[in-house]
């Protein structure tokens, strides 16, 4: 199968089985979305999802997480991953937005990433999902899903594996489609033991052509 029939295989089967899919972190505002991606970095949604309600409750939004101070806001986000850089990178974040964005979530890629603790994942993923634009953030999800399928060929970074994605996909699907990778991998495609069993992609999938004998 040419690459091109599988990109075509894998749009057809999620508008298919999933018309619908979005993050699974929970914010209700840019603000909050930025905050939580920081610190997803090497975190499950779950667990900041555990953590957001109660930091939100003391720093509704950025002006007031920008004045925090770093022990009180650590104190709230210790029981995720690396919480003494994520502490400083969204107070930092809050200094930068307030300071330098006058309080607006900017949406053009490049601006987003002078927010601290933003790379270019993280800025595709605030792009993608709160305006709507054609920037495929690729986490390790995304990375290995897309190179198990076949979508992708000797990708071997995270940006290669976003050039690849972005040039056989429709620019109205990029947002979507990077939902239905991350969550195709969290769910099925897992990374030690993939549910090849319950996966609809085995039709055209490289890896399940490779290794599993039917």
């Amino acid at each position: 199968m040419r690459k091109e029939e599988r990109f075509t295989e894998f749009i057809r089967y999620f508008l298919e089985h999933r018309p619908q899919a979005e993050t699974e972190l929970v914010y209700t505002k840019p603000y909050e979305l930025a905050v939580a991606v920081i610190l997803s970095a090497q975190c499950t949604d779950k667990r900041v999802n555990m953590i957001t309600p109660e930091l939100f409750r003391h720093y509704p939004d950025a002006e007031s997480l920008a004045r925090a101070n770093h022990e009180d806001v650590f104190a709230l986000i210790k029981s995720c991953s690396y919480p003494n850089n994520k502490t400083k990178n969204i107070i930092g974040m809050a200094k930068t937005l307030t300071g330098k964005f006058n309080g607006v979530m900017p949406s053009d890629v490049d601006k987003l990433q002078e927010l601290p603790g933003v790379g270019r994942k993280s800025a595709n993923v605030l792009a993608a999902v709160i305006f709507h634009k054609p920037a495929m953030a690729v986490d390790t999800h995304v990375h290995r899903v897309s190179a198990r399928i076949g979508l992708t060929v000797n990708a071997k970074t995270p940006y290669q594996t976003e050039m690849q994605l972005v040039e056989h996909i429709p620019e109205d699907l990029i947002p979507i489609a990077h939902h239905w990778l991350i969550l195709h991998g969290r769910y099925i495609c897992m990374a030690r033991r993939p549910k090849c069993e319950e996966c609809g992609l085995t039709g055209f999938c490289k890896y399940f052509a490779a290794n599993i004998k039917v």
